[in-house]
């Protein structure tokens, strides 16, 4: 029997596909990134459908690409050695919601669409940290890439917010990670060994993750968004440590676009919540005084009157932050989602011009503060898909914001393959040495994802 026949053995005719034209879609995204084939598409329903299709690939050798909502515009899940791409949507059930314990327990094909209805309906006092993505991005694939969610400046990237999770691994086995490795309460990760963190950041190259527990938070009745604008670049680094320092913001946004020029200024975007009039008034006057009284040596205005479809633009859940970047025709869209020191914000923002301006783009930028310990500096590049000059620019320009992020001591998020390679040769030598084990050890067959993090 074929390798096709004992997959649709396994998960039956109607969840298993070769056809060119969906192996046509699997093997490409919507990124500047060359595409790769697929030889296969599977999309399983249960926990053992993944183990027995994981079981199959390692007698057979053949490589299994993880994919959640594929929308990382890196290639993370586009395969580099052809074989299984494993489709997650169909495992979209939200298990349990512990209201009190603040936690949802969810399969990994649970949109943020899905899981923000399920919370507005059954338990409105609760939110989830919301990614700035399509609603059809599943809310695992987001915590495994480490990504922000629209309370990542006041609780931490959605990878800190991971209770545990059920994980099938290279070689077939399922384990239990976190409190509900002890039984039936997924409230906490701690304080056994932190074991979440073989299986986030990988891409997909030591596991597959077939449930995951996610922390909520308790969702406020006021919102509202404050903007400032400042012409001077210096001031960027000194401003966001006064603004996180008030300890008061739910989101923080720096945007600014060369195109119309109003858009022309390095603006702070400031969302701040809270549960009574009385309390966000406190927040609002507390951030307009620290703007007013800036003691950096310099000028911050306050907008007086926010154009109404930007401050919708910024208060939905998700925030609509990217649609201040510029986009061209064809569609094309991907960025460096370099993660920077404060410090080296201001150094960063005039790079990006002299980068983007070397490729005939138009400079726009969006960036999210992270509990004001760094910042997502989106290096953001648009282009023509149909233009193949357009989209090799583009790859130029993403590998050059690369190298000057990692020359200034900063990372690079959810790094394309050539990302993850200028990455490892730059990283401590014994530290490469330690994921090659890991790897070694959790993927002797090396079926998981190959070409990512690879040594």
């Amino acid at each position: 029997m074929d390798v096709f026949d004992q997959l649709i053995d396994i998960l039956g005719k109607d969840k298993v596909s070769k056809s060119p034209e969906e192996l046509f879609i699997y093997s490409r995204d919507s990124g500047a990134q060359l595409p790769r084939h697929a030889d296969y598409v599977v999309m399983p329903e249960t926990t053992e459908e993944v183990q027995r299709v994981v079981l199959l690939a390692n007698r057979e050798k053949i490589p299994i690409t993880p994919l959640g909502g594929g929308f990382t515009l890196s290639a993370l899940v586009v395969p580099n050695r052809g074989g299984i791409v494993m489709d997650m949507k169909r495992m979209d059930k939200i298990i349990q919601v512990s209201e009190i314990n603040r936690y949802a327990l969810i399969e990994p094909g649970v949109t943020q669409a899905a899981l923000l209805s399920y919370l507005k309906k059954h338990h409105p006092r609760l939110q989830h940290s919301t990614p700035e993505a399509p609603p059809t991005v599943t809310v695992v694939g987001n915590c495994l890439i480490q990504g922000h969610g629209h309370i990542s400046p006041r609780y931490g990237v959605n990878s800190d917010l991971v209770n545990g999770m059920e994980v099938v691994l290279p070689t077939g086995e399922v384990c239990r990670i976190g409190s509900g490795s002890l039984g039936s309460n997924w409230f906490t990760r701690g304080p056994l060994p932190d074991l979440p963190g073989l299986f986030v950041g990988w891409f997909g190259t030591t596991g597959i993750i077939t449930k995951m527990s996610v922390k909520l938070f308790p969702k406020p009745k006021y919102r509202e968004v404050l903007a400032f604008y400042t012409d001077e670049v210096d001031l960027i680094g000194e401003g966001i440590f006064e603004t996180t320092q008030l300890d008061m913001l739910e989101d923080f946004f720096l945007i600014s676009q060369e195109k119309p020029d109003w858009m022309n200024h390095v603006y702070f975007i400031v969302i701040v919540s809270g549960h009574s009039e009385e309390e966000m008034t406190l927040k609002k006057n507390s951030f307009k005084r620290l703007f007013r009284e800036f003691k950096g040596g310099g000028k911050f205005t306050f907008v007086e009157n926010l154009h109404p479809s930007l401050e919708k633009r910024f208060l939905d859940v998700p925030p609509l932050a990217s649609l201040a970047a510029d986009f061209r025709k064809g569609g094309g869209f991907e960025y460096t989602g370099a993660i920077l020191p404060i410090e080296k914000t201001a150094e960063a923002w005039k790079k990006g011009y002299e980068i983007a301006h070397r490729y005939g783009m138009v400079c726009s930028y969006v960036h999210q503060v992270l509990v004001g310990h760094s910042i997502m500096f989106g290096f953001n590049y648009s282009f023509n898909r149909a233009d193949e000059v357009d989209v090799e620019n583009t790859r130029k320009a993403i590998e050059e914001s690369n190298q000057f992020a990692l020359g200034i001591g900063g990372m690079i998020w959810k790094g394309e393959v050539g990302a993850q390679k200028i990455m490892l040769e730059k990283m401590d030598p014994n530290t490469v040495a330690l994921i090659k084990r890991v790897k070694q050890a959790l993927d002797p067959n090396g079926i998981m994802n190959p070409g990512n993090w690879e040594l």
